[in-house]
């Protein structure tokens, strides 16, 4: 569905719902010589970051791409690394987020996850019902066609079981992760490459855009602002015309 867009002080439309693609994080530990997992410690902390930022301009949703379902296959030591900072991140954003008003959801297979991480997970799931506000999802062992084949065995289910009438596009979007959440209006991807990854296909029929040279870590608000200028420059239609 599309988003309504509000504006800031200056007059700019700020995105309701911006996704990212959290690339680099490896090769930014690389030219550093460093093991790849000092990558995704500081793209732990531009996330951190960036969420913050969003969350400060008006934006209310927030949705990364962290670990896909094909990112098992990378190095044991690697997954190991990423799964420890996801743990850390869970506990501090329990502890954080009735403070910051900020909700949490993941999205994706949790159930390929450790119990406690999935323990977490639900903690996460259980405070972001008394929040209202700016929320984060965060896509952890997430695949776009993964996500679209799961829609539609739960319709399948419930049509067989009398529960579904007849599927729409809207109805759909109702068996997704995201139900109940506008589509991305703005899809940044850092890093410099140029290709969704498997990433919100259902979600980002009419989203814009916007790819950028900077590693994820090196990512700031700065860089943000940029991708909403960019932003505010295009002409969304939907598939209609300018009137």
């Amino acid at each position: 569905m599309a988003a309504k867009i509000k504006e800031n002080e200056a007059g700019k439309q700020i995105p309701r719902h911006i996704a990212i693609i959290l690339d680099g994080n490896g090769r930014w530990a690389k030219k550093r010589a460093l093991p790849r997992k000092a990558g995704h410690l500081a793209g732990s902390e531009t996330f951190r970051s960036i969420a913050t930022y969003c969350k400060e301009i008006g934006v209310e949703y927030l949705t990364v791409y962290a670990f896909s379902t094909e990112n098992w296959k990378r190095p044991e030591d690697e997954v190991k690394g990423i799964m420890k900072l996801l743990d850390k991140y869970l506990h501090e954003a329990i502890r954080d987020m009735q403070k910051k008003q900020i909700r949490l959801k993941v999205f994706g297979d949790v159930s390929r996850l450790s119990p406690s991480l999935r323990e977490l997970i639900a903690r996460t799931d259980e405070i972001s019902q008394g929040i209202e506000g700016f929320q984060a999802n965060v896509c952890i062992n997430y695949g776009g066609r993964a996500e679209i084949v799961r829609a539609a065995q739960r319709y399948a289910q419930d049509y067989a079981q009398g529960k579904a009438e007849e599927l729409t596009e809207e109805s759909f979007s109702d068996y997704m992760y995201s139900a109940g959440i506008p589509d991305p209006d703005l899809l940044i991807r850092p890093g410099g490459e140029y290709r969704l990854s498997n990433f919100l296909l259902w979600q980002c029929a009419y989203s814009e855009f916007y790819y950028t040279d900077v590693l994820w870590p090196d990512f700031t608000p700065e860089d943000l602002d940029k991708a909403i200028e960019e932003y505010n420059h295009r002409d969304r239609r939907f598939g209609g015309v300018k009137k």
